[in-house]
Formats: structure tokens, sequence, C-alpha cells
């Protein structure tokens, strides 16, 4: 088939080299007028000629023939050993066999005499454009049939046409041939001598091949078969077809062309896989408390089981060999929850989500089943949570009762001790009195008890979500937001805690807080890793064994004026996350406050 010429859009470079500088003007004055495509350059020989094709692409090269030094002919000779397809034109006053003869004999793509009148340059665009489209359509239909040839060599198979017959005759195979079959594409292919429907396709499947593919074919123009092969080393090999019909002009079916590929590691897991299900179904008859659903490559249901669907108006016969859009009694929205979590779970990633199901809300755990490394299937486990939700939300209302609690005494506290810090201000300014800086000084620890027990208040509530935090910028950050003076930071935790962050930043000021006030502004702080949790020491004098157990009890303080309030903050914020918090002796001999049953975000 010959490649059809595409039209050209694109500017058209054209290298015109000639001795006479006036002549190739006006030459390129009218080629330019001919087609505004035409971009031309004049140089005044075949070297300099040269020397712009080194440096620059052009699409045309029009020459004379004498020049002086290089003639034409012997500057096509140069251009063809650099650029032996470039179109190029001899354009010259010399008319004669002998010029002609050698311009052909050095690749000459085309011989135009120069004339006195302006009817030669309308040819001349002509043969430029001529040339231009021919080499231009030879390029591209060059590189896709390189394309053709690099996407047949890197298919996992073979491709082929072959005549719709029992015998399936090959008229031509590429790719991985010998691989596949063990025979050379030229054994198979034409008069090889090996017949793919008697030599190679397995005698127990050549019947249903047949059938299959005709069949396929009355119904469209594509079939897809999954056929055994026996090997020229005597192998068997599942293989996977996939093909169309070739007609006629007049309809005729002609040919049958296609795919094949080898499938048989893939047939071999589906055998394994089918093994491995009686270990998933001894599981999911004995899970209580919840379900077990064993889901294949199609989101349709294996497995599903437990005693978790005791309380539900749901049996496992209901889903069990059903896709999840297929089971009558999950809503829309369920549907769509359902199967991101199997896309998710079959594109290898592990998945923990709640889910609510009638009256009920389950929390579904997945993992992916890999057989050989690759995703077959997915195992959903989902365990009923009602209970543990009714309790949670049940503890978010107490929380909510404690917040609405503390507005009230921060607002019915703060005012009247607003208005005593006014009348101070006003009796201060009447006289000078002892009995005022005493009364300011009993004022100012009022606010400050206020502060503490609100904060108390608000810390002691239950954690009901947390989020990844990140240790060692959370203690960075809880440094500079409090006076440390002169106060060293050692921070040797890299880890994410699951946490509440506002609430686990007030926690580390207060024990950064503490160690600066009770050891003093020199005082070296360190924050390292537990297995379970985390811990903020000091290089202070410490804490006494009798006072360690008392330090977390309100009003607890050694230094004068303090609340009492720090450490107790700690203590409630640590039990609202369901840590636990203990004081012991440090390394050097200081208080070390360790904080423990963190889970780590992983």
């Amino acid at each position: 088939m010959v490649a059809q010429m595409e039209p050209i859009t694109e500017p058209i470079r054209v290298l015109y080299v000639d001795d006479e500088p006036e002549f190739a003007e006006m030459a390129a004055t009218f080629l330019e007028r001919e087609d505004d495509r035409f971009d031309v350059e004049i140089v005044p020989s075949g070297t300099e000629g040269s020397a712009r094709l080194a440096d620059e692409a052009f699409d045309c090269v029009i020459s004379d023939y004498e020049m002086p030094g290089r003639n034409g002919i012997e500057f096509l000779q140069a251009v063809r050993d650099d650029h032996p397809d470039l179109p190029f034109i001899l354009h010259t006053g010399k008319g004669s066999e002998e010029v002609a003869s050698d311009a052909i004999s050095a690749g000459v793509t085309d011989y135009i005499q120069k004339k006195g009148n302006a009817d030669q340059y309308a040819l001349l665009a002509n043969r430029i454009l001529n040339a231009v489209e021919a080499h231009r359509s030879r390029r591209i239909a060059a590189e896709r049939t390189r394309r053709l040839e690099t996407l047949i060599g890197n298919l996992p198979g073979m491709v082929y046409r072959c005549r719709n017959e029992p015998e399936w005759p090959m008229e031509t195979v590429r790719g991985e041939v010998e691989a596949l079959t063990g025979y050379s594409a030229g054994a198979i292919e034409g008069d090889g001598g090996v017949v793919w429907g008697d030599d190679i396709l397995h005698p127990d499947d050549r019947e249903e091949m047949w059938a299959t593919v005709q069949a396929e074919l009355s119904a469209g123009d594509t079939f897809e078969v999954t056929y055994r092969i026996i090997t020229e080393g005597g192998e068997t090999k599942w293989m996977w077809e996939r093909g169309r019909g070739v007609y006629t002009d007049d309809g005729e079916l002609d040919a049958l062309e296609g795919f094949i590929t080898d499938i048989t590691e893939r047939k071999q897991r589906e055998q394994e896989l089918a093994k491995s299900e009686s270990r998933y179904r001894t599981l999911a008859e004995n899970f209580p408390n919840g379900a077990v659903f064993y889901v294949d490559g199609e989101f349709r249901y294996e497995i599903v089981s437990g005693g978790g669907f005791d309380p539900l108006d749901t049996a496992p016969d209901d889903i069990v060999g059903h896709s999840v859009s297929e089971v009558e009694r999950f809503s829309e929205e369920l549907v769509e929850t359902i199967e991101a979590i199997h896309e998710a779970t079959l594109a290898g990633r592990s998945e923990r989500v709640e889910v609510p199901y009638e009256d009920r809300v389950f929390e579904v755990r997945t993992a992916p089943v890999r057989e050989d490394g690759d995703v077959v299937a997915g195992l959903h486990i989902a365990r009923d949570i009602t209970e543990r939700r009714e309790r949670e939300e049940e503890l978010q209302r107490q929380n909510e009762r404690l917040e609405k609690f503390a507005k009230v005494v921060s607002h019915d506290l703060r005012n009247p001790l607003n208005v005593v810090e006014g009348r101070l201000e006003l009796a201060r300014a009447e006289c000078d009195s002892d009995q005022l800086v005493e009364a300011e000084s009993a004022l100012e620890r009022g606010q400050a008890l206020v502060d503490d027990l609100l904060s108390l208040a608000r810390e002691g509530k239950v954690v009901t979500e947390a989020e990844p935090v990140l240790l060692k910028p959370i203690v960075e950050q809880c440094w500079a937001s409090v006076e440390t003076g002169d106060a060293t930071l050692n921070v040797d935790a890299d880890q994410a805690v699951m946490a509440d962050r506002s609430r686990l930043k007030q926690l580390l000021e207060n024990l950064i807080r503490n160690a600066v006030d009770h050891v003093g502004p020199e005082v070296t702080v360190e924050v390292g890793r537990l297995a379970d949790g985390f811990y903020v020491a000091d290089d202070g004098p410490g804490i006494v064994a009798n006072d360690q157990e008392t330090v977390f009890e309100s009003g607890y303080s050694t230094v004068p004026d303090n609340t009492g309030f720090g450490l107790a903050i700690v203590d409630e914020i640590a039990d609202a996350h369901g840590w636990n918090v203990t004081v012991t002796e440090s390394a050097s001999g200081g208080a070390r406050f360790e904080i423990t049953g963190v889970q780590f975000d992983t």
C-alpha cells in the first residue's frame, strides 16, 4: 500500500545555493510569492551550504550547477553523505545529458533548467512541494512502521493472521512466537510445515475452540477464547486469544487477525486460590460478633458468614454469590461505600472504616489476599461496634455538658473578679495602702485559679477524635511559647502519636513550664521515646519519693504563689487520651514524667 501524502501546513525551509546573488534573490522572491509557506535562505557556495546544513534543518536544497570551487554535483554528493534522503533539486542553466546523468547517479531528487520566464518558478515551486511532501510521507510511514515493530516486539505474546478454517493455517505470525510455542515463526506461517490447529492446539479443545469463534463472529466482528496448546517440547500451556474478522469489500470473511498470550500462571493461581478458600471459609463460619466476607476480583462475594448476622434482617445467603450492586438490601449509598472499600483492597491497600447498616454500626477492616505477590481477592472482617459507639456518644454528651458548665463558671466568676480589679484601680488612685497591695496579690491568685480550674475542667473531656502528631516539631513549638530563659532542650523522639493536637500541646507546655519553675532558668529539659509512649525529664533536684504520688493532685506546688494545677491538668489530659502519666527519677537525678499507653501512627 502506498502511503497517502499528508498536506503540509507548517513553513517549508528551502536552502538556495547559487553564486549569482541577484538571480538567487529574484528566484527566492518568485518562490515566496508562489507559496507563502516557503522560507528561502540564500548562500553563495556549496561549502557554505554544507555549513548551514550542519547547523540547522532544511526541508529542501536547490543548487546551481556551475559555481566556483565545488560544483552542484560535488555539493550534491557531499549532501548525500550526511543527508541521504533530503530533497535536492538541481536548478541550472547548463543543460546536458551528461550533467543530468551525473546528477541522477549522485541521487538528485529533481533536475530543472533555468529559463528566462516567470513560469519556471511556478514549476520549481510545484517540484519543491512534491519532493517535500513525498519525503515527509516516507518519513511518517517509516516511523509508523518502526512503532508497530516496536509494539509487536514488546507484546507478551504473538500477533497473527490466519485463514478461518478448522486447522487455523497461519499466514503471518510475529512477536514471541518461539517463546510461546517452541516453534520458530517460519515453521508456523505459510508452508512451514507446522499447522496451528493440527500440531499446536490441544486435541481436547479443538472442537470447542472452532464452535466458540464461529459463534462470536456471527454475533459481531471480534472474539475471545481461552484454550490449551502443546508446545514443541510437549509442555501444555493455557492461552488467551482475542481476534477479529477481516472482510473483503463485498463483505466476505477473508481472514482472522489477533493476539495470543500465555495465561498459564494465571490459571495456576486460580487453581491455588480455589484450594485456599477453605481456610477463609473456616474463619468466616466461626467468627463471632461480626461477619467475614471474601470478595473476588469482580466484587463478587465468594464467602459470607459470621455471628454478626444474628440481630440483622439479612442472612449470608442473601449476599453470597452476588456482586455488591446485586444485593437487594444494600442501599445505593451503601453500595458506593462498599465498592470503594473493595477497590482499595484489590489495589493492595488495607482499609479500616465504619459502615452503618440497618440499626447497627460495623467497623470493617480489610486485607488483600495475595497469591505469588499478586492481589487476587479481598478479605473483609466486619465487627459490630454499635454498643461501643453508644458509649462514645454518651461520653460526648458528658463532654458537652462539662463544656457548658465551664462556660457558666467562667462567666459568673470572672465578672465579679473583673469588678474587684476595677475597684482596686480606683482605690489606688485615691490612696496608697499596703492593704491594697495584698488585695491585688490575692486577686491575681484568684484569677489564676479560675484559669487553671477552667483548663482542668475542659482538659478532662474524653478525646473522641485523634490525629497523627509528630512529637519533635510540637515539642519545639511548645518550647518557643514558654518563657524558658537560658534553659536547654534536647529532643530524641521522631515518632508520630495519635492525639488531640491542642491538648497534647498544653500537656507538653505544662511539663516544660513545671521544669523551669521548679529547677530554674538554666535547667536542661529532655524529651525522649519510650516503648509505648514518651517522657519529659529535667536535671534538677527531682521529687522526693513520698511526694511522687501526690504531685498530680490539684493545688500541689512547691513554688510560692503557684496555683498547683499544672500537673493536675497534665494528668487530666493524659487520662482523656487513655494514657498513664507517672513521675520517677531521671538519669541525672531530676524529675522524669513518663506518659505511656500511647498509640503511635505507623
